[in-house]
């Protein structure tokens, strides 16, 4: 979480993108009934983009 807050916005709409692309791949392979390890990370990109989208909120609040 660390980490993350201190990533700048366009590092942090980087990752955003990288993760909601690699979370839709791996949807994809669970549908098809392909997954294979990562069927259990799925859980925890989901989490990674709510922290993300949770910290990019934050900033706009405290900016207005």
């Amino acid at each position: 979480m660390k980490d993350l807050r201190e990533m700048s916005d366009d590092e942090l709409n980087a990752k955003l993108s990288e993760l909601r692309s690699e979370l839709a791949h791996a949807q994809v392979e669970r549908s098809k009934g392909t997954i294979k390890k990562e069927s259990g990370r799925m859980k925890y990109m989901r989490r990674d983009i709510a922290r993300i989208l949770t910290i990019i909120n934050e900033r706009k609040r405290t900016k207005r």
